[in-house]
């Protein structure tokens, strides 16, 4: 049986999946790896675990398959940063991971380029991406002049892998996770001088961006027991995207977490970032980099955790449908949850976990029933800015996460955003870009369309029930509550 092999490197652990023509998972395996923290806000990996343990998954999967892979493709944990020598493929530190907020300071330091930064990137000055935390490695004793003398090499997760995988043969990445490291220019589809110069970065320890979809190297018998041809290469988020089907402009998808990842392909058509949005870079169906917008929501399946570990008022994160389902409105009751501050579009970093309309009819069902809701509600937030920006039609929602088994969500989604939403019967999406990318280039599959035959989706067709209701006015009058409280920091009666 013909099949491919995707490796899903994330930040907890990594995932290997052995996939079929049909889009069948033959094989399976996972392997967890340690999170360190050396001190408050830090946040590290072992480079050589992450390696060892992803070799060790990716055997176990073609074994548990009993078919070789005839293309490998991977999709990495985003902005997580190694160096590593070039003689001995050794790590010099431990890779700094996304979650990271050790440059917080130095972001500050650099309001005067704030500007500059995301007109070339599209993003905002933050320790979340790359560049700082790279800039920082190599203000380690040595590092700079060793980079300097072409001693050492640079890299997000996808190009450690991929340089191990072929024994150091290609130091490579992708579009879609250069545009995440704040040293990758949108306009020219390159690595900027410019943000190299600012952030004291060689250029040529960075690896050479390629597309998403092709032959990048050749993983080694030695590794993984067979001669395999790594043939795709994304982003978490932009492989989720491609493994729906996400790659022509105005398609989205939505990634119900802890919080949620909202991501849609607007082509060629390069929008403005800016309202909490960042500009990015996803794939057309052959792998080649297209525009997108991305945004992120703080909180979301973490407000249902909150009431089940916090409040205790539910036992079982599933428990929310049927106490959703049981009341014929949410009666006044809202809940913003504000547990971490407000990301888009509103931004307010001191907001905080808000419910209003309590009465004494109030029960546990209307609050579960209020964390559904404002997941939904949300999404519509973001979504509805996204569509402003990004200047293409939106005319349905694929989605993927833990929430998107409540079918009473999904419907009031599809309510809330006026399209239909639509549930993949095989979830693990990001493994399934990753997957897609390389088998398009192998040959396994002719078009995406093709990829896409064996899938099967749950269609939830809105109800009439649009967002201009009292509904959603209640929601929005609920969020400017609780960006009075947070805006209000004298307390002045």
């Amino acid at each position: 049986m013909t099949c491919v092999l995707a490796i899903d490197q994330g930040t907890t652990g990594t995932t290997c999946l052995v996939i079929g023509k049909t889009g069948r998972i033959l094989g399976r395996a996972y392997r967890d790896i340690t999170q360190h923290y050396p001190a408050p806000g830090w946040v590290e990996h072992d480079a050589h675990e992450i390696l060892d343990r992803t070799v060790a998954a990716a055997r176990e999967a073609i074994a548990n398959a009993g078919v070789t892979p005839i293309a490998l493709g991977i999709t990495n944990q985003r902005e997580t940063i190694v160096v590593w020598e070039r003689a001995t493929g050794r790590a010099v530190h431990h890779p700094i991971v996304w979650q990271d907020r050790r440059t917080a300071d130095r972001c500050r330091d650099l309001a005067p380029h704030a500007s500059m930064i995301a007109d070339k990137t599209g993003l905002v000055t933050d320790p979340y991406f790359s560049a700082t935390k790279l800039e920082w490695l190599l203000q380690q004793p040595g590092l700079r002049e060793r980079a300097l003398r072409g001693e050492l090499a640079a890299g997000t997760i996808d190009s450690w892998l991929v340089w191990h995988l072929t024994g150091g043969a290609s130091h490579v990445t992708d579009h879609t996770n250069a545009s995440r490291t704040m040293l990758y220019d949108l306009g020219t589809r390159a690595w900027s001088p410019e943000l190299c110069s600012l952030f004291s970065v060689p250029s040529d320890m960075l690896p050479r961006i390629v597309p998403s979809s092709g032959l990048l190297g050749t993983a080694l018998p030695a590794l993984l027991g067979h001669e395999i041809p790594i043939m795709g290469i994304a982003g978490d988020q932009q492989a989720a995207l491609f493994g729906q089907g996400g790659w022509h402009a105005g398609s989205g998808k939505n990634t119900y977490g802890t919080g949620a990842f909202l991501l849609l392909n607007t082509g060629q058509r390069r929008p403005p970032s800016g309202a909490g949005l960042l500009t990015t870079i996803a794939c057309d169906e052959q792998g080649a980099p297209v525009y997108a917008l991305e945004a992120s929501i703080f909180i979301a399946g973490a407000a249902v955790q909150w009431l089940r570990d916090g409040l205790g008022i539910i036992a079982a994160s599933g428990e929310t449908e049927a106490l959703a389902a049981s009341l014929a409105s949410n009666d006044g009751v809202y809940f913003v949850p504000a547990l971490v501050g407000l990301g888009a579009p509103d931004w307010e970093p001191n907001a905080r976990g808000t419910i209003v309309g309590i009465t004494r009819g109030t029960t546990h069902a209307h609050f579960a029933r209020a964390a559904l809701e404002s997941m939904a509600y949300a999404t519509y937030d973001v979504l509805g800015t996204m569509r402003e920006q990004g200047g293409v039609p939106f005319d349905r929602l694929r989605v993927d996460g833990g929430a998107t088994a409540n079918d009473w969500l999904m419907q009031f989604q599809a309510d809330v955003l006026g399209v239909p939403v639509e549930r993949p019967d095989i979830v693990e999406t990001t493994a399934l870009g990753a997957a897609g990318l390389a088998g398009l280039a192998a040959g396994l599959w002719a078009n995406g369309d093709e990829f896409l035959a064996g899938r099967q989706f749950t269609r939830f067709i809105p109800s009439g029930s649009g967002p201009a209701t009292a509904g959603y006015a209640g929601w929005r009058r609920a969020v400017r509550g609780a960006l009075a409280w947070a805006r209000d920091m004298d307390g002045a009666p």
